[in-house]
C-alpha cells in the first residue's frame, strides 16, 4: 500500500500534478492546501493577501477527483473567503483533502480543527484556521488496520519556531490520531507542520513512539526549486513501527508543486 503526502501549493502546477497522480495512483493520498469553489466553473481564479498574489486552481479538489477516480474523495475545509476573478469576487473554500481508493473500506474517521475553528466569512487573521482529518482503514492485502491522521500546520508570519499556538496544535494532532487508532494499529502521522526538524512538534509525536522518516533517513529537504526561501524543511511523515516500511522516498522529481511529495510504501 502507497501512501502519498503532499501540499498541493492550490494547484499552480496542476498541470504536472495530475497525470503524476494518475500514474503513481496512491491508495491513500493526504493533500494539503486545496481549494473548492463549488459556485464557479472558472479553471482559475486569484488569490489576494496585500502584496501576496497567487493564481489558484478554482476547482482543485475536483480536478483530483478527477485524476483518482476509484478513489473515496473527502474534502476538510478550514475557512471560507474570496478569490477573484478579475475584479469580481467568488466565495471560495480552503482546506486539506484525502483519497482513498475505493479498496480499502474506511472503517472510522475524524475531522476537527488543530488551531482556531472553521472562518466561515474570510479567511481570517494569521495565524490562520487548520483542519486535521484522521481515518482508519482496512488493508485485506496485509490483514491489517491502519490509520492515518493529516494535518497542515498553522503558519506564522514570524516563521516557523516553537510557539504555544504549535505546542496546542501538536497535542490536538495527537489526539485525533489516538481518537481515530485503535491500541494495536500501524499509525501513520504526516502533513506540512510548518515547522523545523529540532521542533516541540516532532519531540511530542517521538515521545510517544513515532519514528519521524524524512530527518530520520537522511533526507535534507522536502522543498524544490520553486521554493525561493530559506528553510528547507516543512513536510514530515511519521509511522509507530518502523519495521513496516517497505521504502520511503522524498521526491523531488518531477516538480508538482513547490513542496516534494513524500512517499510511503507499507
Amino acid at each position: 500500500m502507497k501512501i502519498m503526502c503532499l501540499n498541493g501549493w492550490g494547484g499552480k502546477l496542476h498541470e504536472e500534478l495530475l497525470p503524476y497522480l494518475e500514474i503513481t495512483a496512491p491508495e491513500i493520498l493526504c493533500l494539503q492546501e486545496v481549494v473548492n469553489s463549488p459556485e464557479t466553473e472558472k479553471d482559475w481564479l486569484t488569490y489576494r493577501d496585500g502584496n501576496h498574489i497567487l493564481p489558484q486552481r478554482a476547482n482543485f479538489f475536483r480536478d483530483v477527483r478527477r485524476a483518482l477516480p476509484e478513489h473515496v474523495a473527502v474534502f476538510c475545509p478550514a475557512a471560507q473567503g474570496v478569490l477573484w476573478d478579475e475584479a469580481r469576487s467568488v466565495p471560495s473554500q480552503w482546506g486539506l483533502a484525502t483519497f482513498v481508493h475505493r479498496s480499502l473500506p474506511i472503517v472510522g474517521q475524524v475531522q476537527a480543527f488543530v488551531h482556531k475553528d472553521f472562518s466561515p466569512v474570510g479567511y481570517g487573521e494569521h495565524p490562520r484556521s487548520r483542519s486535521a482529518h484522521g481515518f482508519r482503514v482496512f488493508d485485506y492485502s496485509a490483514n491489517r488496520p491502519v490509520s492515518v491522521t493529516h494535518m497542515h500546520g498553522l503558519r506564522d508570519l514570524n516563521g516557523k519556531m516553537d510557539t504555544p499556538e504549535r505546542l496546542a496544535q501538536a497535542q490536538k494532532l495527537l489526539n485525533l490520531s489516538r481518537q481515530v487508532s485503535e491500541p494495536d494499529d500501524l499509525k501513520v502521522i504526516c502533513g506540512d507542520f510548518n515547522v523545523e526538524p529540532d521542533s516541540q512538534t516532532l519531540s511530542i509525536l517521538s515521545q510517544v513512539g513515532m519514528s519521524e522518516l524524512v530527518t530520520g533517513r537522511g533526507f535534507n529537504g522536502t522543498r524544490n526549486s520553486h521554493y525561493k526561501k530559506t528553510g528547507r524543511y516543512a513536510d514530515y511523515m511519521l509511522i509507530n513501527r518502523e519495521q513496516e516500511v517497505t521504502s520511503f522516498d522524498v521526491i523531488y522529481n518531477p516538480e508538482v508543486s513547490d513542496h516534494c511529495p513524500l512517499m510511503l510504501e507499507l
